[in-house]
């Protein structure tokens, strides 16, 4: 069973991402602090990436009616291009923080480094959406969230399967860059048509 909390006197959130190693679109970044008591549902939450499509569409609504605040913030493919993946992370993190209507006094972060935001204490933790509840329901925000985004992208642009794929580096997607080019929403800094950039870029989080 996912911990609860990492402090239990703070109002804690938990910050995780999603997109990073994709080839295409925002990376995206959710900020969730969930009430102290643990939920009936709470027992469904885990890592996004363990979690079916159907129940991450499932939990998505239970965790925006009953977290006590929560946002999901993009850094743009423009954005990623000019300053580069890690630091276009951090970036869609700070901006969940900062949007969040409760400020919190502690952050938990998925990941083994992160840019202080202001004053707020943090601690990275490796899995830690596998391990923390509020990490876990922030990973599936953002999950869900970039995953919509996503599918409203392929309706402008199907031959890229991102209905699918989410712009990650699969062949298919790779083939379609080679036959068809890069739409204005594919990040030109990343090695697009490279088999390798899918395994590069899901490693994980390093320095700043």
């Amino acid at each position: 069973m996912l911990r609860l909390s990492y402090h239990k006197t703070f109002i804690e959130a938990g910050v995780d991402e999603a997109g990073r190693g994709c080839l295409a679109g925002p990376v995206t970044a959710a900020a969730v602090i969930l009430p102290p008591k643990r939920l009936k549902w709470f027992k469904l939450l885990n890592d996004s990436k363990q979690l079916t499509r159907e129940v991450r569409e499932e939990l998505r609504p239970l965790i925006q009616r009953d977290a006590i605040a929560w946002k999901v913030a993009f850094a743009d493919h423009e954005e990623i291009d000019r300053i580069n993946i890690l630091n276009a992370t951090y970036l869609a993190m700070h901006r969940a923080i900062e949007q969040l209507p409760l400020s919190p006094q502690h952050l938990i972060i998925d990941g083994n480094r992160f840019k202080p935001f202001g004053e707020i204490p943090h601690c990275c933790i490796v899995e830690g959406d596998g391990k923390y509840l509020s990490i876990a329901a922030a990973s599936i925000l953002a999950k869900t969230h970039r995953d919509e985004f996503m599918q409203q992208l392929h309706t402008q642009f199907p031959d890229y399967g991102w209905d699918h794929n989410k712009a990650y580096a699969t062949a298919m997607h790779r083939d379609a860059i080679q036959r068809h080019g890069i739409t204005p929403y594919h990040r030109k800094s990343f090695s697009l048509c490279d088999p390798q950039v899918e395994l590069e870029f899901e490693a994980p989080l390093q320095g700043f």
